[in-house]
């Protein structure tokens, strides 16, 4: 049965991970380097014990010098704050939140993100407060593609795997619901929306495109297909 929903943030709730490589991409090309998106893509969705791509090496190895790391660290942050500061909700997630509430599941979120920077984003956008637990990559000793914060969430909750739904939108958010045998069901954003997310149970377009019934419905014949091939 049924019992919580487990989010991600960053990109699946609000889109903070465009902003980011925006704000790299324009810092790249300030000093004559390319910043392909293909070459970004690893990182999305890691947070700073399983970082795979380092935007700082990447361009001192295409320059061929080092550069002042806390000068370029500030200059991308101010940028990228500036543009994630207007970013709304993305589209059906509130209302999913509210009828969620609504009917008595648990909410948590699961994010490679630290504590602060979580927080910070959903009393921003108001949400906060519906939230009965927060997994965040600062107080787990692997962020995703590890399952460290989705145990972490079911642990918060009170629920095992098999009573949740996590909602990601990068691969290696995908491949940490799934290590921690959660129901998973992709959302791609802006940069992930080439990537193939063949290993999801279920993959949409937006949140707004499918309603909680359906996704109830979805998880129970996973549940059900899962009894019969034990």
């Amino acid at each position: 049965m049924l019992s919580a929903l487990i989010f991600d943030l960053d990109g699946l709730i609000v889109d903070t991970e465009s902003p980011d490589f925006l704000s790299w991409q324009e810092t790249c090309r300030q000093y004559g380097v390319d910043l392909a998106l293909e070459t970004w893509l690893p990182c999305v969705g890691t947070g700073a014990t399983t970082q795979v791509f380092d935007p700082y090496d990447y361009l001192e190895s295409q320059l061929g010098r080092q550069l002042d790391r806390e000068a370029v660290w500030a200059q991308c942050r101010q940028r990228t704050l500036s543009i994630v500061a207007a970013q709304p909700i993305l589209p059906g997630i509130k209302e999913l939140i509210l009828e969620a509430r609504q009917r008595g599941l648990l909410l948590a979120v699961a994010s490679s993100s630290a504590r602060k920077w979580v927080v910070d984003h959903l009393s921003r956008l108001g949400l906060l407060d519906y939230f009965d637990g927060l997994a965040c990559g600062d107080e787990v000793a692997y962020t995703k593609p590890y399952p460290d914060l989705y145990l972490s969430a079911l642990e918060k909750l009170g629920v095992q795997a098999e009573q949740a739904i996590a909602f990601e939108d990068s691969l290696n958010g995908m491949l940490a619901a799934r290590s921690a045998g959660v129901f998973c069901v992709v959302v791609p954003n802006f940069l992930t929306r080439h990537l193939s997310f063949d290993q999801a149970d279920l993959q949409v377009t937006s949140l707004a495109d499918i309603s909680l019934d359906e996704l109830i419905e979805h998880h129970r014949a996973r549940s059900k297909k899962s009894v019969k091939n034990a």
